[in-house]
């Protein structure tokens, strides 16, 4: 086993030939006259420890292990003085970090049992040093394999429709279409749980960089000084426990695109940032002054009226103008109930197999209370409400139960299930041409019941439709 150094320094010679007696069986000894010397000495050797004298000509031991601390921190640092003096005492220990002050004469036993001792404090900080870096290590593997399988999942996610046959979903896709085939700039806004997410993933999965990562960060779950090191990456002391050097997110996705989810919970301090990078293709990490280059495709998202932040001075106008290039409002679940059926339908063939169960469908009652619902969680609101009821279910079909919400009393005597209903008659209608026949046998009911319901709903078919076809 490789012995530690000892460095002892002193200006006179009696002194660093006693101490070089006492140790140099165990360690390995360097002796120096001055704290010039020692320096130099530092330079050219591993040592651990450093047991200077305070008075020495040129430069106080004070002065040395200052020195000493900033060169390596770890050496364990010690000074021997031979009379009462409070003043460099207290100065040795507050700027040099002094494991322990000796006075002349000292006990040959006793100080080797002190050196010993701040030697075996030196190793455990090795050791816990070693430990920490090889901790922080795996958490970056570890965070490098999610960022990996979140984006494999993203990738079995392209191959699937967004679903939706709504008027206002429809909307919505022909403006994802338009920003597939480009790294234009994307805000989407809308209410918790309408899926800002997976379209930011089919946005990306569908453009030009989908060979590239595809990174996700949610603002609002780290505080500030933690947000800015993991969007920039940090250097190496930069703060407490910054024990290495470590890329942020703007970095692992350069060329490939980072969705910034709840933007509008970053610190006007971070929008400043945040807008360099946008303007400029560049950013520094904490603690460092060189500037990066990176080549990243922003998608933003947020829940909240940003207009109404910045009036309130929580969002800054000039990166709302910068993020906000293409905005794409997604609208709640409430507003597109026609889409309910398809969703809930969808979610049960996503479940029932994560659960094994047999169920395939719903029973009418089932789903005309999943369409009379208001859903203030939207869509992940929807997904809960299926799981659950798959759970609860013991029949081939979901029946009304108790599993379902708390419904809102209806207006006007007009249920979401007739509304939803009509909706789908019109949409058949304008689809087959006034063609009844064929709205009919879409629709899977005879066209005695067709006109009936066109006659309660007040629909009026057109005059040329020809219910023979």
């Amino acid at each position: 086993m490789k012995r530690h150094g000892l460095l002892i320094v002193d200006d006179e010679k009696e002194i660093l030939r006693s101490l070089t007696l006492t140790f140099a069986d165990e360690y390995e000894v360097f002796t120096a006259s001055s704290g010039t010397e020692a320096l130099e000495i530092l330079k050219q050797q591993s040592v651990a420890l450093v047991i200077a004298d305070q008075r020495m000509p040129e430069m106080t031991g004070a002065e040395l292990l200052e020195k000493v601390f900033q060169i390596n921190a770890n050496i364990i640092r010690m000074i021997l003085t031979g009379y009462t003096d409070t003043a460099s005492l207290i100065q040795a220990i507050n700027k040099g970090h002094i494991y322990q002050y000796i006075t002349k004469p000292w006990e040959r036993q006793e100080l080797r049992v002190i050196v010993k001792r701040a030697l075996e404090s030196y190793e455990l900080a090795l050791e816990n040093q070693r430990l920490l870096a090889e901790l922080q290590a795996a958490n970056e593997r570890l965070k490098d394999e999610n960022i990996f399988l979140r984006n494999e999942v993203c990738r079995e996610l392209q191959c699937a429709d967004i679903i939706g046959q709504s008027p206002v979903m429809q909307k919505v896709f022909g403006l994802l279409n338009r920003v597939l085939n480009n790294s234009i700039t994307v805000l989407l806004t809308g209410e918790t749980g309408t899926g800002k997410t997976l379209l930011a993933c089919y946005i990306h999965h569908h453009g030009p960089r989908r060979e590239k990562l595809f990174i996700e960060q949610n603002c609002g779950t780290l505080p500030e000084t933690l947000l800015e090191s993991e969007l920039f990456g940090h250097k190496r002391g930069a703060f407490t426990g910054a024990i290495q050097d470590r890329k942020g997110l703007f970095e692992i996705a350069d060329g490939g695109t980072l969705f910034l989810d709840e933007v509008s919970e970053m610190s006007p301090a971070l929008q400043v940032k945040v807008l360099q990078v946008l303007q400029q293709g560049r950013f520094r990490r904490v603690g460092e002054n060189e500037f990066r280059q990176a080549d990243v495709r922003i998608i933003a998202a947020t829940n909240k009226d940003l207009r109404a932040e910045i009036q309130k001075d929580r969002f800054r106008s000039d990166l709302y103008y910068r993020i906000n290039v293409f905005p794409i409002h997604i609208p709640p679940l409430r507003d597109r109930i026609s889409d309910i059926p398809l969703l809930a339908q969808h979610c049960l063939n996503k479940y029932r197999r994560k659960l094994n169960s047999q169920v395939t469908g719903f029973s009418q009652e089932a789903l005309q209370g999943l369409c009379n619902y208001d859903y203030p969680g939207n869509v992940r609101e929807l997904e809960n409400l299926i799981e659950r009821a798959l759970i609860l279910s013991t029949g081939p079909q979901i029946e009304a139960d108790e599993w379902l919400p708390a419904l809102p009393v209806n207006t006007g005597g007009v249920t979401r299930m007739e509304q939803l209903e009509r909706a789908e008659i019109e949409r058949l209608l304008e689809r087959y041409q006034g063609n009844l026949a064929l709205v009919a046998k879409e629709l899977g009911v005879s066209r005695t019941t067709l006109w009936r319901r066109l006659k309660d709903y007040r629909v009026q078919p057109d005059k040329d439709s020809d219910v023979s076809k």
